[in-house]
């Protein structure tokens, strides 16, 4: 079951907490780029899907606001891998 990601684009991020715990993805804006820079999920809340829910929450923030994703953190790239659906958002 998907968590509920929060956006701050202030700082770049996109959050969430399970169990008190949080995780976060971590981004930068360049030019018309969104590149993934982290994704941490700590292993007191690893094996549920938190950063797939993360890493998706912010190709869809992409698609929206018009940018391309380059995945530059391993997780991300592998994902993108994964789900191909996100393919044409990729830079």
């Amino acid at each position: 079951m998907p968590v509920t990601v929060n956006h701050d684009p202030a700082q770049q991020r996109f959050t969430t907490v399970v169990d008190g715990v949080e995780a976060e993805l971590e981004y930068q804006l360049r030019g018309d780029q969104l590149v993934i820079a982290h994704t941490g999920v700590p292993e007191a809340i690893g094996g549920r899907g938190i950063a797939s829910d993360l890493v998706r929450a912010a190709f869809e923030y992409a698609r929206q606001a018009g940018y391309k994703v380059r995945p530059a953190c391993s997780y991300a790239a592998a994902w993108a891998e994964r789900h191909p659906e996100y393919s044409q958002l990729l830079a």
